[in-house]
């Protein structure tokens, strides 16, 4: 028998993308976890609506007017991690599957998280990740992305 034994990274990234499964984003589901320094998980998130508001009664949409579209109204999976935590994360490292926008790189460097951990970044050309990484690298927060994909797979019987 062979004793396959998962990377951290690919344990945590693996993590943020079963976070992700609890999405009901119809076009984006991102996960998020944060780690600290002893390899121990300490906020988990992924993106939807806050807590209180019914995903039925609000808007999935990308087009259209800005109120009736999703975009108002969801927190992003490094913001709900962030705000899930159970204890201060100065020094912790941040899993994400896709790169984090500018607001939520606020959130991040303001937190004290000090590396992030990424799969995807297929908005790199966009202004706000643009910002988003001239802040992260100007806070002194590293930046590394996987050069593969973490795949997980739930089989429903």
């Amino acid at each position: 028998m062979s004793n396959q034994v998962i990377s951290w990274d690919e344990y945590f990234m693996g993590l943020a993308h079963l976070s992700a499964k609890r999405s009901k984003d119809p076009s984006t589901q991102v996960g998020a976890v944060i780690v600290n320094e002893e390899k121990r998980i300490v906020g988990i998130g992924y993106n939807g609506l806050p807590y209180g508001c019914e995903d039925d009664t609000f808007p999935w949409s990308r087009e259209g007017e800005w109120l009736d579209t999703k975009y108002p109204y969801v927190v992003h999976a490094e913001l709900n991690a962030i705000l899930n935590s159970i204890q201060k994360l100065k020094n912790c490292t941040l899993y994400v599957s896709l790169f984090p926008c500018n607001e939520c790189a606020k959130a991040i460097i303001q937190s004290g998280i000090r590396k992030i951990v990424y799969e995807c970044d297929k908005y790199a050309n966009e202004d706000n990740v643009k910002a988003s990484k001239r802040m992260l690298l100007a806070a002194g927060v590293e930046l590394v992305q996987l050069d593969y994909q973490v795949e997980v797979t739930i089989n429903k019987k």
